[in-house]
């Protein structure tokens, strides 16, 4: 049975934090440890603390995204999924550090996969706001033909350990049918012949971390 994920909400707005709270307490497999504003976390990144028991802070950046450029967010030692009100400050967050990023209005079933990527050190970027700052798809002559979903990460996560269809199916409680569905666009998207390749693909282009 999957452990539900203890998550931090990081806002500066305290009707965000609140909005942010309501949202993410809904959502069956997480669950909200607490509150925290962004310069109480920045001014802690560079102190050794004793180890948590957060998986994952909730990150908003607001409208203005104040802290972007002066945050180093790689310094993080938590894994952190970043809420994004407006597509502009997807540059500046991902130049400071952000790999996972979706937009403030996801749907929960988005913010959930989005989520279990992030915590586990995937890149998880919203289509919308990769394609603010991202060069287009390549074609068959380069790497990537469309943006992967945050649930097509999650899977290929899993693949590059070398995982079956059916134990995925399992992991993630959905159907083997949905798994082989995700895989084939998997291999599509990374214009790939096999799984062996298409972790190998997503190696290069920095989707994972081996």
């Amino acid at each position: 049975m999957k452990r539900d994920l203890q998550v931090l909400i990081v806002a500066a707005d305290p009707l965000v934090s609140s909005a942010l709270t309501s949202i993410w307490s809904d959502l069956p497999n997480c669950h909200v440890m607490g509150l925290a504003n962004p310069s109480i976390v920045s001014a802690h990144l560079a102190e050794p603390e004793e180890e948590s028991e957060i998986d994952l802070l909730i990150w908003d950046l607001g409208w203005e995204a104040a802290a972007v450029s002066t945050t180093d967010f790689q310094e993080l030692e938590i894994p952190v999924l970043f809420l994004l009100a407006a597509p502009e400050h997807a540059e500046e967050a991902w130049s400071a550090g952000a790999r996972a990023m979706v937009k403030r209005e996801a749907s929960g079933e988005i913010l959930e996969a989005a989520a279990f990527a992030a915590s586990r050190g995937l890149i998880v970027l919203d289509p919308d706001l990769a394609a603010s700052f991202l060069p287009s798809p390549l074609d068959s002559s380069g790497e990537l033909l469309e943006v992967l979903t945050p649930r097509e990460l999650e899977i290929l996560q899993l693949l590059s350990t070398g995982m079956t269809n059916k134990a995925i199916a399992k992991k993630l409680n959905i159907s083997h049918h949905t798994v082989k569905f995700h895989v084939n666009a998997i291999l599509g998207k990374l214009n790939a012949q096999s799984r062996t390749e298409a972790v190998v693909r997503a190696t290069r282009i920095g989707l994972l971390a081996l």
